[in-house]
């Protein structure tokens, strides 16, 4: 499963759509907003995204992992709008039957998104906002 929304990510349910008997290994990683970036407070975030490049961005994601790691199932969700300090921003959930490989992919996942995948942030300040670039 593979989603972009507006609404609050609810970590345990990813969790549970990746639960399978064959799973020796669960791995989560949730992107929480901060509230500050290199000494400059954070109100809130925004994000905005190409919700079907994004998607299909992600699968082709998902589908190079599946090359390198035994994934039994996944699910990622991407919050787009505004996210509240402390939310999470994305959350990803794997199923493998070994620890390594869930850690490694899940890892691999996040790395990929940030790198490539159209979704982007805006970080507001109390004296103002900027666009902050994804892909450094």
């Amino acid at each position: 499963m593979i989603e972009i929304t507006e609404q609050r990510i609810e970590s345990a349910r990813l969790i549970e759509m990746v639960s399978d008997g064959g799973a020796g290994a669960i791995d989560v990683f949730i992107g929480t907003t901060r509230d500050n970036t290199k000494g400059k407070k954070v109100i809130k975030l925004e994000f905005e995204s190409y919700a079907p490049m994004a998607i299909k961005e992600l699968g082709k994601i998902v589908n190079r992992a599946s090359n390198n790691w035994n994934i039994l199932k996944y699910a990622i969700s991407h919050r787009v709008g505004l996210v509240e300090i402390g939310e999470p921003a994305v959350v990803i959930a794997v199923s493998t039957p070994h620890r390594a490989d869930a850690f490694d992919s899940c890892r691999f996942i996040i790395d990929e998104l940030k790198k490539t995948v159209p979704i982007w942030k805006r970080e507001f300040y109390e004296d103002g906002d900027i666009w902050v670039s994804a892909h450094p």
